[in-house]
Formats: C-alpha cells, sequence, structure tokens
C-alpha cells in the first residue's frame, strides 16, 4: 500500500512540475484568456531611454546624523535628518555620500534613522541626468532571517519529526504556489484551474510528507479532496450571488491596466478562496480522523454510527474554535482598512459592507468556515466507515485462519 501512495506522489509530483506550458496555453484559448506572454516579456525587457537610467536599490549603512529637525512640507509640519551613509552593497559599494532624509519625502518620527542602522538606498536619475538617492526603507532581512530561525527551531522542538516534516510539507506548498500555478497564470491559464490543480498537489504532497504514509493520512486527504471540490462549488456560487469581479482590492484593480490586463480577474479571485480554504482543510480533516481512530481504540466494540457520534461531539468544539479563527485572521489582514471605513463617517455603514473589498473578505470568509463546518462530518464518516471496515477484515481473516485450524 505504501508503494502504491509512494507512486501516486511521484506521478502528480511529476505531471506538476512538467505539465507544458503549451498546455496551460491551451487551456487559456478555451477559456478566451488570450495572454500574450511574448509581448508581456518584450514590454518588461524594453530598454529605459537613454536620458533616463533605471532606478537602482542597495543596502547602505548609517555612519552620522550630520543635522536633524522639522520642516514644512506641503504645509505640514515634519521631521528631516541629514544623514551620511556609506554604500556596502552593489557597484557603488564603499562610497560615502550625504542624503536628505524628509526633506522632498514625508516622514514620521518612527522613520527616522540612528548611526549604525542599514537601510535600504534608492538611487534615482532625472531627466538632466542628475542622479539624487532617497532612504527608502529600514533593512530588516537579517532580521526576518533570525524569525524565522526562532520559528523553526520552536516547531521542531516541540514537533520533533513531525515537527521538521510540517516544515517540508510547507516549502512544498510554497513551491507549489510560486513554481506551478503563477507561472501558469502568467502564461494566459485560468486562474481557477490552475489554483485548483495546485491545491490538488499541495494537498497530496503536503499531507503525506507531514503527516506520513499510512491510513489515517488517505483518509484525511480522501476528506481534503471532497470538500475542497465542495468549495470549490460554495465559492462559485457565492462569488456569483454577491456580483463580484474580482477588483476589490488595489492590486487586482492595477492589474487591469498593465500587461496582463486581458487575465480573468474573477477567476483569481476564486483560485485564491480555494487556496485559502485549503489552509484550513487539511488541519481539520487530519485532526478528525485522528480523534476518530483514538476515539476507536479506546473502545473497538463500538459500532460505526457511535464512532461517528463521538466524532462529531470532538469536531463540533473544532468547528467552534476554527470559525471564530479564521474570522479573527481575516479582519486582522484588513485593520488598518476597517479603522479608516469606520472613521469615514460621511459613508454609510450599508454602502461601506456593500463595497467589492468587504463583500471578497465576507465571502472569503464564508466559503472558509462553510468548508470547514463541511469537512468535520465528511472526515468523521470515512473515518468511522473504514475503521470499521478494516475490524471486520480483520475479524473475516481471523474467523477463516481458525476454521482452516
Amino acid at each position: 500500500m505504501r508503494r502504491v501512495l509512494v507512486a501516486i506522489v511521484i506521478l502528480i509530483t511529476a505531471a506538476f512540475w512538467f505539465l507544458p506550458v503549451s498546455a496551460a496555453l491551451a487551456q487559456a484559448e478555451s477559456t478566451n484568456l488570450n495572454v500574450n506572454i511574448d509581448a508581456l516579456d518584450a514590454q518588461l525587457a524594453q530598454p529605459v531611454p537613454s536620458d533616463l537610467a533605471p532606478d537602482t536599490y542597495a543596502v547602505a549603512k548609517v555612519v552620522a546624523i550630520e543635522a536633524e529637525g522639522t520642516t514644512a512640507l506641503g504645509g505640514v509640519s515634519q521631521p528631516y535628518q541629514t544623514v551620511k551613509l556609506e554604500v556596502m552593497s552593489g557597484p557603488e559599494k564603499g562610497k560615502q555620500l550625504t542624503v536628505d532624509h524628509g526633506k522632498e519625502v514625508t516622514i514620521r518620527d518612527y522613520q527616522k534613522v540612528k548611526p549604525g542602522q542599514k537601510v535600504v538606498l534608492l538611487k534615482t536619475s532625472g531627466v538632466d541626468g542628475q542622479d539624487t538617492y532617497f532612504i527608502a526603507d529600514a533593512y530588516r532581512l537579517p532580521s526576518l532571517g533570525w524569525v524565522f530561525v526562532v520559528f523553526f527551531v520552536l516547531v521542531i522542538f516541540f514537533g520533533r519529526w513531525r515537527g521538521l516534516t510540517s516544515i517540508i510539507g510547507m516549502v512544498v506548498s510554497l513551491l507549489v504556489i510560486s513554481s506551478f500555478i503563477i507561472p501558469r497564470i502568467l502564461h494566459g491559464a485560468n486562474p481557477l484551474g490552475m489554483s485548483l490543480l495546485g491545491a490538488v498537489a499541495i494537498a497530496v504532497i503536503s499531507l503525506y510528507v507531514a503527516h506520513g504514509f499510512n491510513r489515517r493520512t488517505s483518509i484525511a486527504l480522501g476528506s481534503t479532496l471532497i470538500t475542497l471540490v465542495l468549495a470549490t462549488g460554495l465559492a462559485l456560487l457565492f462569488v456569483s450571488l454577491a456580483k463580484l469581479t474580482g477588483v476589490g482590492t488595489d492590486e487586482a484593480f492595477y492589474l487591469q491596466f498593465g500587461p496582463l490586463n486581458a487575465l480573468n480577474l474573477k477567476g483569481l479571485l476564486l483560485g485564491g478562496i480555494i487556496i485559502g480554504a485549503l489552509g484550513v482543510l487539511d488541519d481539520i480533516t487530519t485532526g478528525q480522523t485522528a480523534a476518530v481512530e483514538e476515539i476507536y481504540k479506546a473502545n473497538p466494540a463500538l459500532p460505526a454510527r457511535e464512532l461517528v457520534r463521538r466524532g462529531l461531539s470532538v469536531g463540533r468544539e473544532h468547528i467552534a474554535s476554527l470559525v471564530n479563527t479564521l474570522v479573527l485572521a481575516y479582519a486582522g489582514a484588513s485593520f488598518p482598512l476597517l479603522l479608516l471605513f469606520t472613521m469615514n463617517t460621511t459613508v454609510p455603514a450599508w454602502t461601506t459592507l456593500n463595497s467589492e473589498f468587504v463583500a471578497e473578505e465576507i465571502i472569503r470568509t464564508l466559503v472558509g468556515s462553510s468548508a470547514l463546518v463541511l469537512a468535520v462530518p465528511i472526515a468523521t464518516v470515512l473515518a468511522a466507515k473504514f475503521i470499521v471496515r478494516k475490524r471486520r477484515a480483520s475479524s473475516t481473516a481471523e474467523g477463516r485462519t481458525l476454521g482452516h485450524f
């Protein structure tokens, strides 16, 4: 059985990774998504006019603060600094220069820099050929690296082997998204179709990698795939009922005017909903399957109906906590906008709720929560069914053995 499962994972991985781009393009043509990737590449590769050099970025270190105070920009008082920097990367490495930080670009007190701090330096050229330098941002990649290290240590220390495999599963999920789903959408494939295929690949590979090749994982995978299909149907229905077009965010809005202006934004919205729903599905299906199996181990004489009843009792508690978690996760991600909407007293509340951005977040939450609710009975029934079937098969085999003797 394990050999069969390994073969399935290998075949699915190979099929997804080596799926020809021409197949994706053919699917795009069948759905009227005729994005010309050659034109896209040509547009992105267009040379910058000779009198206007492209912007460049480098890492720089603050050597000293030569002056600081307040200045008026646009009639508003704001802080400024005159900063001496040393470039630490790029072709100008080792060069020292002085930059005005806050005189031409608005900054706040928390954006002021300190000696020894590393920053992102932006170099831009005007039509007169004069170079101008700006402090674009704080340089935080090393700090992010340490955050990842702390996270990995915690997961591996408390999760042991399962913690390590879960990290591998997470990496696989990111690879599927970055190297399969996104490139094929850029080549004109249907965003919903590619997201659904990618979600299947993520579910199959990451579940087996994280939880091992065993019956429990196979039941959880089956439950996940069934619920994923139902979630896709719900997403299509909810998005259609809410009359969403996929342009509820600034990012999606700007895609209409770029080289990907023929992209199916509604399909992109649906694909994002499916990927987001998958994030909660694997948790609920694996947890619910494990709960049913542990109930069976505690009392192997329980019939399938009783296993389902007790499993659903556990699942309801899981639903109560995860639905709230899902809502809070989406609310937290949109917290600044929620504050802006609350402060805007000139727009009625019903108009805000009616806006596409808010409607998209509501639909995301409802589809994810509905998929979570559906996953509980599906995983519980499948787990109870297969456990009882195995018990009956074992009893039959044991009876035949005794009869033989």
